[in-house]
């Protein structure tokens, strides 16, 4: 006599999250595949290594957390390696998202010119086109990536200041600082639009799996995209 529980629709969800993409499974739909996953948080731990081992050098007030790391010096061995490891984890994360990052012409004039962020902050927005992704995250994926190079090539300008002319080095630093500090931003406003302005995101980066509900309130373009309801309107 068999004893295996059956698999619930929620389980079978998680299951199919570990490979598949855009897909439904009972009252949940696949939005991000075990690989994206792994990647993003891959990017997202190194990116905090950085963080931490980095501000201690930047500012003395913030030597503190140098104690986390065993101290100033060690920051300063770990630092540059993490930065080369998150900037890999950033190529990896840019080659498997591209295809869904590219912004349509609409939300180029919308995000970028019609005053399309403040009116999502407020809530103020039409939502009904919006696919997988919308503008805002387009343009944040672009923003990301390009300050992920600024850090690089700055970055690896500071770990060998012997190889470089004086301004240049001062240019170096500068970036590095300026691109640290874009950045930063960037992230913080990434966690509030994962947990805040919309919720379920979060577990999206863990599960896989959001509701029906959830991609039809947020991304309903997406919803009957996966779910057939798109082909059912053309």
């Amino acid at each position: 006599m068999s004893t295996a529980r059956p698999i619930r629709p929620t389980d079978a969800a998680v299951i199919a999250a570990q490979s598949q993409e855009d897909v439904v499974v009972g009252n949940e739909i696949v939005r991000h595949n075990r690989a994206s996953r792994l990647i993003h948080w891959a990017a997202a731990i190194t990116f905090f290594v950085c963080l931490f081992t980095g501000m201690p050098i930047w500012a003395p007030v913030f030597g503190w957390m140098a104690h986390l790391f065993g101290g100033l010096s060690v920051c300063r061995v770990i630092h540059p390696w993490a930065g080369l490891a998150f900037f890999a984890a950033s190529i990896v994360m840019f080659v498997q998202w591209l295809g869904d990052m590219r912004l349509e012409p609409s939300e180029r004039k919308e995000w970028l010119t019609g005053g399309r962020a403040m009116q999502y902050l407020r809530y103020e927005t039409d939502d009904a086109n919006v696919g997988k992704y919308n503008g805002g995250q387009k343009l944040q994926f672009w923003l990301v990536s390009l300050a992920a190079l600024g850090l690089l090539l700055s970055g690896l300008m500071m770990w060998f200041p012997s190889a470089f002319p004086r301004l240049l080095m001062e240019l170096a630093y500068l970036v590095h600082d300026l691109t640290f500090i874009l950045f930063a931003m960037l992230i913080v406003f990434h966690i509030y639009l994962g947990t805040v302005a919309e919720p379920g995101t979060f577990g999206s980066m863990t599960r896989g799996t959001v509701t029906r509900a959830w991609a039809r309130l947020h991304h309903p373009r997406w919803y009957r995209e996966v779910t057939g309801e798109e082909s059912r309107r053309s």
